[in-house]
Formats: structure tokens, sequence, C-alpha cells
């Protein structure tokens, strides 16, 4: 039996780190977020350590970087016996339960080739018993849900698609076809609810994670038009998109690959125009608003119940969102809108700390170990993350990481990307690393691409001073450490092990 408690584990996809603090915080109402930072400790400096959604699950349940795990798009397969928070958890003695998706793609070499389970890059991690199916692309027990109470519809992605009230012309931020309670938000927390009630005294690890405010950009009503777009602030950008396009050879099919069209489904043509940008930045904050209300249910059955107290709530998201930022929609990209996400941990009985803010950096490979940590499981080396408890406590260790590094793959071996096309490159060399310190941020590609530097003392994202002589030493002196911290992270698996005349004998990595 566990000795530690519960643990809870929420995963809200796409949610951008400035809803909580920064441009948007003023803007959006999440009291119950807010209300659990006051109870719990908040992370400022705490990047996704690549992306998409794929790739950056993989990352946050391995607690390894991309260049170690490899599965690198949605869709690459994560090699079957990587250790992941739901195989050391069961060794500690719990039973991982998934509410929702990791979208993990299933190593081939462990099925036959006509299972299934190779044909969708959405299926559970090993070792997660898969409580409720909640991938964006089936979601087949909502549909079901959908169907018992009455509702109507031919094409399963009609359900993504505003609704005109009146029939007509549908507007951005019209409401879903169907009603708050019924939303794919609701249903997830309604089944979590329905099936925890009885687990009380267990010792529970739960892995909860909400689509939204992923795209399609739909919401119920109320919260479709419970911001009005004209008092949110514009997205970061130059106001001649050329010159974002500019900066960089890479951002020219950064930003031609998606547009703001992208993001909603059932028009045919989507302006970019202010007034669209900010209508749909405000469907984002109301889906955000409508994830906050169901994460307060939760909150409130674990108070009701009694285990608030025995429970270690995590809650992050697996990356950002651009939302028109540098002309730019998605999470495709080297800017921190992309990679910066929230997050925050309550630690039962851990109350002198309530309400602090952590400034030293953090990654999302350092949850699986923070998590392991805490119920008094090591964290397996091949786990490049650290445990966070120390910083939860207040006592920063001495040797902690002063940056992030973060990494992208833009290419396709099935077919090749915008970026493939109009960069030139290839299936080995069609990837980026980020470096990010307190001052600069810096990123490297493989294939023969010039770097980009960002000094955000100065201008910041809005000019890349890579090539200004007067930089020539920090772009150098970046260069080395971002080699330096690839070198020392390289796969841990068994690398300190060794197999002696006595038998088999390991260091641990920490």
């Amino acid at each position: 039996m566990p000795q530690s408690g519960n643990v809870l584990f929420i995963v809200i996809d796409q949610l951008r780190a400035d809803c909580l603090s920064g441009a948007l915080a003023d803007c959006i109402e999440l009291p119950t977020l807010r209300a659990l930072i006051a109870d719990a400790v908040r992370f400022d400096r705490h990047f996704s350590v690549t992306n998409p959604c794929g790739p950056s699950r993989a990352s946050i349940l391995t607690g390894q970087y991309a260049m170690n795990h490899r599965s690198v798009r949605n869709g690459t397969p994560l090699r079957h016996d990587t250790p992941s928070i739901a195989s050391e958890m069961r060794k500690a003695g719990y039973r991982p339960m998934l509410f929702g998706y990791t979208d993990t793609s299933a190593d081939p070499r462990a099925y036959d080739a006509s299972d299934p389970i190779l044909k969708s890059y959405e299926h559970p991690m090993p070792g997660f018993d898969e409580v409720l199916e909640m991938r964006l692309e089936e979601s087949y027990p909502w549909r079901a849900h959908l169907m018992q109470k009455g509702y109507a519809f031919q094409d399963y992605w009609d359900l993504h698609k505003p609704t005109a009230p009146d029939g007509g012309a549908p507007r951005l931020n019209d409401p879903a076809p169907y009603r708050a309670e019924d939303s794919d938000t609701a249903f997830l927390t309604d089944s979590f609810l329905n099936h925890m009630a009885p687990m009380a005294g267990q010792g529970w690890f739960t892995h909860l994670t909400y689509i939204r405010p992923h795209p399609p950009l739909v919401a119920p009503s109320p919260y479709n038009d419970m911001y009005d777009p004209a008092a949110l602030p514009l997205p970061i950008r130059h106001a001649d998109e050329a010159q974002d396009r500019a900066m960089h050879p890479f951002f020219e099919p950064t930003i031609d690959r998606h547009s703001a069209g992208d993001v909603v489904l059932g028009f045919d043509e989507v302006e970019p125009s202010d007034q669209n940008i900010q209508t749909l930045r405000s469907v984002y904050l109301g889906l955000t608003t409508e994830v906050d209300h169901h994460i307060g249910r939760v909150i409130q059955f674990l108070k009701d119940s009694g285990q608030y107290e025995q429970t270690l709530i995590v809650v992050t998201a697996d990356h950002g969102e651009m939302l028109g930022d540098h002309h730019s929609w998605g999470k495709m990209t080297v800017f921190d809108a992309a990679y910066h996400t929230p997050l925050i941990i309550r630690v039962p009985g851990n109350q002198a700390q309530a309400g602090q803010v952590v400034t030293v950096p953090t990654e999302s490979i350092d949850i699986a170990p923070t998590i392991l940590d805490w119920v008094g499981r090591t964290p397996p080396n091949a786990m490049d993350g650290r445990s966070l408890l120390p910083l939860l406590t207040g006592d920063a260790p001495e040797d902690w990481r002063n940056c992030t590094y973060s990494e992208l793959d833009f290419g396709d071996p099935q077919a090749k990307t915008l970026w493939q096309q109009q960069l030139g490159t290839g299936h080995s060399d069609s990837n980026l690393s980020i470096l990010r310190d307190a001052r600069f941020t810096l990123v490297e590609f493989a294939a023969d691409l010039p770097p980009i530097l960002f000094d955000h003392q100065q201008s910041g994202e809005m000019q890349n001073v890579a090539n200004d002589p007067a930089y020539a030493a920090d772009l150098a002196r970046l260069g080395r450490q971002m080699l330096r911290h690839r070198m020392r992270n390289t796969d841990h698996t068994l690398s300190l092990h060794s197999i002696t005349s006595d038998g088999p004998k390991v260091q641990t990595r920490y």
C-alpha cells in the first residue's frame, strides 16, 4: 500500500503561462487556479522541453528530453521499454489511472502490423489504465453521451463548429452545438468524479487531462462570449507582418503553416483582422475559464471527501499557444508563448510555503521525478529531470540549473513539411534546440541555418541579434553551454550501471 497518499496530476492542453501571470492574466477569470496558487507553490519560469502534444507529453511522463526518448512528432513511436511515471508508480504500489489521453504512439516492434494500436497516435502510454478515453480525434464515450442526450450530428467534427442560435451564418464566437453541462470538459470531469467517489483511502494516482483550450476554438454558452474581444490586449508582434517574417528564414514557413482560420472550424476563410484575432483569443480565454470551473469541482470533491490534505496536486500544461503573437498560431515555433507553461504544485503539509513563487528555471521533465520522490520512489537514471521537492520546501540546491532547454522537430518522414520544402532540410536535420538563460534565448538548427538570438534586456523576441557583432561573445558562450547541456544529458538509461565480478552495480544520477 502506498504510504504518501493520493496523487492528482492534471494537464491542461495548450494553456499559456501568461493566463496566470502576464499579458492575459488581468483579462481572465480563473478563480480555482488562483485559489490553488494561494495554497500551493507556483513555478514562474517553467517550460515545456518539446512540442507539440505527443512529444511534449512523452517528455512530461517519461522525464526525458526529446533527444533521448525520440518520440519527436505526433505519430513517432515511443520505445515500449521506456521508463515512465506510470511504470514507476506501479513499482510504488499505485494503479496509474488515466482520464483523458497521452497521445502516445506505440512501438511497432511490440505489435503485429495489423494491430489497430498502430493506426493512431492517440493511444495511452504503457502502464496507464485508460479509465476514460477522451482522445480529440475519437472521444467515443463523449459522443455516446451526447447521442443519449438527444443531440443529432452526422459528422463528429460538427461538434467542434460554432452554431448560430438563430440558424443563420455562424460567427467566430457563436456557441458550440451542445450545452455547457454536456461539453467534453464537463463530461470528463463528471466521469472522474463518478469513478473516484468510492476510492477514498486507497492511495490512488490519477492523470486527468483536459483537451481545452486546445483548438478547434469553440465553446458552449456562456463561455463562448464571456470576454469582450475589444478589451483584450493585442498579440505581441510587429505591426508589419513582413518584419516578423524577416527575422529569420524559419519564420516564413512558420507563419504560412498556421493561420487564424486553422484554429476554428466551419469557415471557408478567416481574415486575419484584429477583430477576428481578438475574437478567437476571447474564445480561447472562455475555454480556459470553463476548464478552471471544472477543476474547481475536482478540488471541492477532494475537500468534501476529506482527501485534500492527503493528495499531492500538480497542475500544468503540455505546451503553450501563440494566439497570433508574431503573426503565428499553434506551438510549432521557438517563442516563449509556445513553451512557457504554468506549473502549480500543492504538497500536503507544506503550508509554510503556501503562495510562494519559485523563480529558478524548471522544465516539464521535472514533474515525473517530483511525483516519484514524493511517494518515496527513486526516479530511474533514464529520467533527465530532477525532483522539485527541495524547491517546494524553499531549499533550492546550489547546483540547480540556470537555464532551460527545449527541442522542436519540424520535419515529417512521410511528406515534406513546409519548412522542409522552403528551407531545403532533410529527415535528420529538420530540428532545432532552444537554450534560455536569465537574459538570452539561443536557437540553434541542425541544418545549415543561422542561429537566432534574443536579448531580453533589450528588444527581446522582437529582434534577432545573432548577426550583431556586439553579441559574438554571447553567441559563442551560449553555443558552448548548449553543447555541454546536450553532452551531460545524453541517455543515462544504463550509462551509470556497471557489470562487475560482484554482479551489477548502479550509481544514482542525482
